[in-house]
């Protein structure tokens, strides 16, 4: 065959999250923010063509197949991606890693993740890349940090775990692919429907919440996010923290439990005696 099945991947998985595991905390670090910049990169990508497109429908439908270039770049070019690594618990329950070791990537991967989505979010806000089309991109910008914040935490939990079955999906498949085009096209048809979906990622949202932030304290920004009907006080710490720690709950059930967990039983389990 011209990709692994399965059943390959899981063991294959197996290597590649102890690999993980036994990174430097430096790397793991700086490869985490790498990650949380590709993500970004894909967020802002995916906004400025919404932004362009009149139609709202046609603006989501294009700006959901343009945010799968952050998960390319973070698979192909190297990166450690929070919401991936959700699928360390396959290597934990083979009893490769420890639930320390498990626990330290994610601890710092999801720091350095911050990070990079930050650091994007600053330089996109502080460079007026989102002045673009007369302020509309900081119009979309704040009214995505706004709505976001405005969530529930049962709605943004649901939603991270919806969202994050769809990107372990995504990282699967990419590694059942044996080539760059395979591992691409697998990829993007899964990110593309969570994005289209409007689930919640909370590495994205790492960077959609602090774009707001910084957007909102900028006067002409906020006043294009008023004059766009944006409620700025929804954007707020309390509103930011609800949502980062209900998606990041909800990512963690969606992708170690019901894609770690279910493919860990059905290809790699074996009962005592047999």
């Amino acid at each position: 065959m011209n990709y692994f099945g399965p059943a390959e991947v899981a063991k294959n998985y197996v290597a590649i999250g102890k690999g993980k595991v036994a990174l430097p905390v430096s790397k793991m670090l700086l490869l985490g923010i790498l990650a949380g910049a590709f993500i970004a990169f894909g967020g802002i990508g995916s906004t400025v063509v919404a932004v362009s497109i009149p139609y709202a429908s046609l603006g989501k439908f294009i700006g959901a197949c343009i945010f799968p270039a952050g998960l390319t770049m973070c698979l192909l070019a190297g990166s450690e991606l929070f919401t991936g690594n959700c699928l360390l618990s396959i290597p934990l329950l083979e009893k490769e890693i420890t639930v320390g070791g498990m626990l330290r990537n994610w601890i710092v991967v999801y720091a350095g993740n911050f990070i990079g989505g930050l650091l994007v979010a600053a330089a996109v806000v502080y460079s007026h890349q989102v002045s673009l089309f007369g302020n509309g991109v900081a119009a979309s910008v704040l009214s995505t940090a706004a709505a976001k914040c405005s969530l529930s935490f049962g709605d943004a939990f649901l939603r991270g775990i919806l969202c994050n079955v769809l990107v372990c999906i995504a990282v699967w498949i990419s590694f059942a692919a044996k080539d760059i085009a395979g591992k691409i096209v697998g990829l993007f048809f899964p990110i593309m429907v969570f994005v289209l979906c409007g689930f919640e990622h909370c590495v994205a949202n790492m960077y959609y919440l602090m774009a707001g932030v910084f957007a909102k304290g900028v006067d002409a920004y906020a006043a294009a996010g008023t004059e766009a009907g944006v409620d700025l006080s929804a954007i707020n710490g309390a509103g930011i923290a609800r949502n980062l720690l209900s998606s990041s709950l909800g990512n963690i059930v969606g992708g170690s439990v019901c894609i770690g967990l279910v493919y860990w039983f059905v290809y790699l389990y074996k009962k005592k005696g047999a």
